[in-house]
């Protein structure tokens, strides 16, 4: 009789699946996967029989880095103090995850060490359709907040090392006990402590946590440079650019760039925009070059 689960993860061609009876199976993929170019994923909803993959349920989407399959949401965990934050990377893991449809929320952890710069980071995103969330692993604020917008949902976890996603992930269940990651003093940077991606089903939300090494979010925003604007919320409702086209940089005229100047957007975000803008243009050149 077969059973539906979804799977954790994959390693060596074995599928761990958590079944609707609350018991993982280690599982093998049917030949015919392979045959039709379907690739199990975690996240993939499937029916088991006998120590096998039978059916793989269609999919809402699948991530490419980390390969996931239908992610709903993506926490970003960013530190208020230290590691500093790499607001660039934030803002790519964000492009990426809308890019990807997914709901997308910044947790700003860490606020016991600075609430002043949190508020600060948090205020970036006003007009940028990302939810902010300040919260702190050592105190408890903004933890329930937080469990209370990824109950149900399958949720990919991201962020720089040491800012503390394992401890957020111990604290919901801290029955896992998962390793966490010290701050290397010389160079103010986290040890890795991730080693492989992995869907952990935690039954206090009733949802999973996608903890992944990364995400190669460069590679994985597959558009053209002058696509990049769409992305960006603030700049939609701020009047007329002059030229038809205008990318928000060197052009006279530009409702975006009077936008920053008076305040309607934020200065910082914009300049990280124009960084990912030249990084994106950059690839194109090297991958026609």
């Amino acid at each position: 009789m077969s059973k539906k689960g979804i799977i954790l993860k994959g390693i060596g061609g074995f599928y761990y699946v958590k079944a609707d009876d609350g018991i993982t199976y280690e599982t093998k993929a049917r030949g015919r996967f392979r045959k039709e170019g379907i690739k199990p994923l975690a996240g993939d909803v499937v029916d088991i029989a006998d120590g096998w993959i039978e059916n793989i349920y269609e999919r809402k989407n699948v991530l490419i880095r980390p390969p996931v399959a239908n992610a709903e949401l993506l926490l970003i965990v960013i530190s208020a103090s230290l590691p500093v934050p790499d607001m660039v990377m934030i803002d790519k893991l964000i492009l990426y995850g809308k890019k990807s449809g997914l709901e997308v929320i910044l947790a700003i952890n860490k606020i016991d060490e600075g609430r002043k710069a949190a508020e600060e980071i948090a205020a970036q995103y006003e007009n940028a359709d990302v939810r902010t969330v300040l919260m702190s692993n050592h105190t408890g604020e903004g933890i329930e907040e937080l469990k209370s917008l990824i109950r149900g949902k399958c949720t990919c976890l991201a962020g720089q090392s040491a800012v503390g996603k394992s401890s957020f992930v111990n604290a919901l269940s801290p029955s896992l006990r998962l390793e966490t990651g010290d701050i290397i003093k010389k160079t103010e940077k986290g040890k890795q402590t991730t080693r492989q991606s992995e869907l952990i089903y935690l039954d206090e939300i009733e949802g999973s946590i996608v903890d992944t090494p990364g995400f190669a979010v460069l590679e994985a925003l597959d558009i053209e440079p002058e696509e990049l604007q769409y992305l960006y919320p603030e700049f939609k409702n701020v009047g007329n650019c002059r030229f038809k086209g205008c990318i928000h940089d060197k052009e006279a005229d530009c409702a975006v760039k009077m936008a920053v100047k008076d305040g309607r957007i934020n200065k910082r975000r914009y300049a990280r925009y124009l960084v990912i803008f030249e990084e994106l243009k950059q690839r194109r050149l090297e991958k026609y070059d």
